[in-house]
């Protein structure tokens, strides 16, 4: 992540110094980045995460924080997809306040449901004519978007924030949100309508724990509701007592209550004073995800999403959770010899990703000694070459194809030359040797002074 420079068609921020990393990699926690592994993003800050399990893979809706922002000035969503958990694809921003002609800010924490063949991202958002906080429904047919606007309008508002969508296992759907208090109402079967009023649930001390020193707050609950359904039981994860907050829980025998507190899923540290709970179960795991400030540049309104795997206790209970920077175990391996989207990152030095002319997204703002780690790459007995879709308006650089560590040992380069243009490409390939088993690899570009190159794709092969 580097600092504020010109870009090459304008002008366009880079979050933070790319010594930082370096200093920080040294010294903090991101103390070891071969082995670091949260927070899982970290070439845009990302909060507020909403994960979902769908055809085998996990998507991860994001809200996104600008770089160097000293409030939540949040204007766009962001969506990453992993079949492993450790390789986050990045699908760039497929919907932000523009999607709605009636909001004008605070693009705040949504949550994504599919159903119907179809996917609604409900979000928070400030009303352009009325100045007070909505809840805005987006749909799509794909889930990595682009979203619309489902309804022209809001879906429902009353001033408060932070939707959270259940769909239960009779085919009812609520939906939740609030804070200071905390709402629902039922959902109609199209997800965009509604039936009878919103109705709030009791904030009591028995269900939602006990505040002190707030004699407006009685309760625990602050916002981020993330209700389920497991085996029976409806648990509530929420946001607790402001500020710094916690991540708390409560259950109860039915969707709306009686709640039940139970405790803390993850005491307050980090270094953001929010954070926001997303739990599924995906591949045979349970996974908690939630945001801090852990990244350089990082803090309580510049916030990266991170995720912890976890086990339920006998009794149903949840673990009480620690941040961690190792990230959790990757599921499986990475197949290295079908095309892989160089935007698929486990961890980036330096680099950045844009939309691309040949569809999807593109790494990008390339300099030397930038890299990308991809981790578990299963070669088998051995890849023969290399091959990678780049563009350069310069005279591009080098891709050294190296396992297990950014310095670790080189086992081919690739020379990338000058195409004629950022979006214009070209494929270049090289021999490859040594590149046998499974290995974590470093992608690492060299090359002269400024913008090297952008890179879309790559590939290895036996041949």
């Amino acid at each position: 992540m580097k600092q504020p420079r010109a870009h090459r068609a304008g002008t366009r921020l880079r979050p933070v110094l790319a010594a930082l990393v370096a200093a920080v990699c040294a010294v903090t926690l991101l103390s070891a980045p071969a082995q670091a592994d949260n927070p899982i993003v970290q070439h845009v800050y990302t909060a507020d995460p909403a994960p979902l399990v769908h055809n085998g893979r996990v998507y991860l809706y994001t809200g996104h924080d600008e770089d160097g922002s000293t409030y939540f000035t949040m204007r766009d969503w962001r969506v990453f997809s992993s079949a492993d958990m450790v390789n986050w694809t990045d699908h760039g921003t497929p919907m932000s306040l523009a999607t709605f002609a009636w909001a004008d800010a605070d693009a705040w924490a949504g949550h994504v449901v599919a159903r119907n063949g179809k996917f609604y991202w409900y979000v928070p958002v400030r009303q352009r004519s009325t100045g007070q906080k909505v809840i805005g429904v987006g749909v799509s047919e794909s889930p990595t978007g682009p979203f619309r606007d489902a309804i022209g309008r809001p879906l429902v508002g009353n001033g408060e924030i932070d939707p959270h969508v259940l769909v239960d296992d009779d085919g009812q759907a609520y939906l939740y949100w609030g804070n200071p208090n905390l709402w629902y109402v039922r959902l109609n079967a199209d997800m965009i309508s509604y039936s009878g009023s919103p109705t709030r649930i009791p904030l009591n001390t028995a269900g939602f724990g006990t505040r002190t020193g707030d004699p407006n707050r009685p309760t625990l609950y602050e916002e981020g509701p993330w209700v389920y359904k497991r085996n029976g039981t409806y648990y509530n994860v929420f946001a607790a007592r402001c500020c710094s907050e916690f991540i708390a829980y409560s259950t109860a025998p039915g969707p709306t209550g009686p709640w039940t507190y139970r405790g803390t899923v993850m005491p307050t540290q980090g270094s953001s004073f929010t954070n926001h709970p997303g739990i599924i179960d995906f591949a045979g795991s349970s996974y908690f995800f939630y945001h801090n400030g852990a990244l350089p540049g990082g803090g309580g309104f510049t916030r990266s999403v991170a995720v912890e795997k976890f086990t339920y206790n006998a009794d149903g209970t949840i673990p009480t959770l620690t941040m961690t920077s190792t990230g959790v175990p990757q599921v499986g391996t990475l197949d290295p010899y079908v095309r892989q989207e160089a935007e698929t990152i486990a961890w980036g030095s330096g680099i950045e990703t844009e939309p691309s002319g040949e569809g999807g997204m593109n790494v990008g703002w390339i300099e030397n000694g930038d890299h990308i780690k991809v981790k578990g790459v299963a070669f088998g007995t051995g890849a023969r070459s290399f091959s990678a879709r780049v563009a350069s308006a310069t005279s591009g650089g080098r891709i050294e194809v190296r396992l297990d560590s950014p310095s670790g040992p080189v086992v081919g380069t690739c020379t990338v030359t000058g195409t004629g243009g950022w979006q214009t490409w070209a494929t270049s390939t090289c021999p490859v040797s040594g590149a046998t088993g499974t290995h974590d690899v470093y992608l690492r570009f060299t090359g002269g002074s400024g913008y090297l190159f952008n890179v879309n794709w790559w590939q290895f092969s036996r041949s």
